[in-house]
């Protein structure tokens, strides 16, 4: 009870369960929702002003996705992300998506690789304008599609699910230190150097961005430690 903001939620085109989840994946971001923390479907409902079913429905798909954890008679908890944790994740990512942008770029028409730019383009305005939850939908959008061009489905689930175990995790210090913004810059970096079709530069590019995005990650986990 009183851990958010009031939201108004009720719009005719989503269902309440995806508002809700929308809006405590916001929560997440913002640090108004701790890690560790226990909290009550209930007491979240009041504080969106709607029941507690569609709250609970919603922290069952976050739950899905390793953003919170069933706490037996109390509510979720949510997920803590360790160092060790997000070096595997880190791992994983880098063995997929590293090899897989090579070929991408050797296969890819320009045409495919430049409909990304414009997603490129909002991720970095997204970090300019400190919107969170646009800069990170945006930069799903666009890691996703891109690897979508290897024709491999089951690898941009796998690639999405772990991102969604991940990246929500200390955004909003990264941004409040102004760190978001050259990371967003990599995608349209990343992007040029695809359209010349060297794929071993688009590889160097790839880890370098993981890479920093680890490092970024590292300093939030020092800093809140």
């Amino acid at each position: 009870m009183g851990h958010l903001k009031q939201r108004n939620l009720i719009t005719a085109t989503e269902r309440l369960r995806d508002q809700v989840a929308h809006a405590l994946r916001a929560a997440l971001i913002s640090g108004e929702l701790r890690p560790g923390q226990v909290y009550s479907a209930p007491g979240l409902a009041e504080d969106f002003g709607v029941s507690a079913t569609p709250v609970r429905e919603a922290m069952l798909d976050l739950a899905r996705e390793g953003l919170v954890e069933p706490v037996r008679n109390k509510g979720f908890r949510v997920t803590e992300v360790n160092e060790r944790d997000l070096d595997q994740y880190t791992e994983i990512r880098t063995l997929i998506e590293v090899p897989t942008v090579g070929r991408v770029a050797r296969t890819a028409t320009r045409e495919e690789l430049e409909a990304l730019r414009p997603v490129a383009e909002e991720i970095v305005r997204a970090a300019r304008d400190h919107d969170l939850i646009g800069y990170l939908e945006a930069d799903r959008q666009f890691h996703l599609a891109l690897l979508a061009l290897s024709g491999n489905e089951r690898l941009v689930e796998t690639v999405g699910d772990l991102r969604k175990r991940s990246r929500l995790y200390g955004l909003d210090a990264l941004d409040e230190r102004g760190e978001l913004i050259h990371s967003a810059e990599e995608h349209l970096e990343l992007l040029d150097v695809m359209l010349t079709g060297d794929a071993e530069a688009a590889e160097a590019c790839m880890t370098r961005h993981l890479g920093h995005v680890r490092s970024l990650w590292a300093k939030d986990t020092g800093e809140r430690a």
